[in-house]
């Protein structure tokens, strides 16, 4: 897959098949379009194009926005790359570009920049300045400047009934379950492993201090969870502790891994931690001995799930 970091940088030889949103989560709906998109240049007369955006656009027009994503932009790259496009567009969204008229985006963007041949979109895609625009300006655009609209049907988006907002719901509930089915893969993590206090060594659950650097990246409620990583070409799975450690009157949230059968150094190395199911809550115990309990509990409950995959 090909990345251009602004519409002004693309370049092809080709007409393009394009589709374009933010596509947080790139859960089962935007998957339905991006393979749409796909089928569309399997005769290789056409390349497929996805345009999105960073920073989200609601963070650049809503003040005090505080949106969180569920994935960061690294991640979003690496789901569209898996899918299998073959040129993907992200660029700078900011107040100049959201000032564009929804005529002057597709003639200068769609048209001139990207030799549309056709688009794809969602039923309720709206577009150009304040987001005036709907699916039928698009098809007259379509008309006036000779490419085709396909619109995904409010059926066929009906019959997935997800969005990306009810997979934030979900997570900030701790819904992980549900999550993941809207999703259509296990949401992950991915961070630097750095020192922590190393206070789980005293207790045999030694643990991986997890660093998101990405400061609008959601981070699940608070409670232990069973995760997998991929270490070394080996799946490693593991349960992680996401909050305060209230039994040791932390004060910073934290996210800590205890891998099982597991004792490689990778302090300093990124990992990509996913989320298969949430045990419980985070609880703050009358003691130390009393949490290494607890723990010995949620392992056995966690390798329990685990031999039944």
């Amino acid at each position: 897959m090909k990345i251009f970091h602004s519409i002004n940088d693309f370049s092809s030889t080709k007409k393009t098949i394009i589709t374009l949103g933010t596509f947080d989560g790139v859960h089962i709906g935007h998957k339905k379009i991006l393979e749409r998109v796909i089928q569309n240049t399997e005769n290789e007369k056409y390349e497929s194009l996805v345009l999105t955006f960073f920073p989200h656009p609601r963070m650049v027009l809503q003040e005090d926005c505080d949106i969180e994503l569920l994935n960061t932009i690294d991640e979003k790259i690496d789901l569209l790359e898996e899918i299998g496009l073959q040129n993907l567009v992200i660029h700078p969204f900011d107040e100049m570009f959201s000032r564009l008229t929804a005529e002057e985006f597709v003639k200068t963007v769609l048209v001139d920049r990207f030799d549309i041949h056709k688009i794809i979109i969602g039923h309720d895609h709206r577009f150009g300045r304040n987001r005036t625009a709907n699916i039928d300006d698009l098809i007259a655009y379509g008309e006036q400047y000779n490419f085709e609209v396909e619109q995904i049907s409010v059926q066929e988006i009906n019959e997935i009934s997800v969005s990306s907002t009810k997979i934030r719901q979900a997570l900030i509930e701790g819904k992980m379950t549900l999550a993941n089915d809207y999703l259509g893969y296990e949401y992950f993590l991915t961070g630097i492993v750095v020192q922590g206090k190393q206070l789980g060594r005293t207790i045999d659950f030694p643990t991986a201090n997890i660093e998101i650097k990405e400061n609008y990246k959601l981070i699940p409620q608070n409670g232990v969870y069973i995760v997998k990583s991929i270490i070394e070409d080996k799946v490693i799975f593991g349960m992680m502790n996401i909050g305060f450690n209230p039994t040791v009157n932390g004060e910073n949230r934290s996210i800590e891994v205890h891998y099982f059968d597991f004792n490689a150094d990778i302090y300093h190395q990124n990992v990509r931690v996913s989320i298969l199911k949430r045990i419980r809550s985070e609880q703050k115990f009358s003691s130390v001995s009393a949490l290494k309990t607890q723990l010995e509990t949620d392992k056995k409950e966690a390798l329990s799930y685990l031999n039944n995959l």
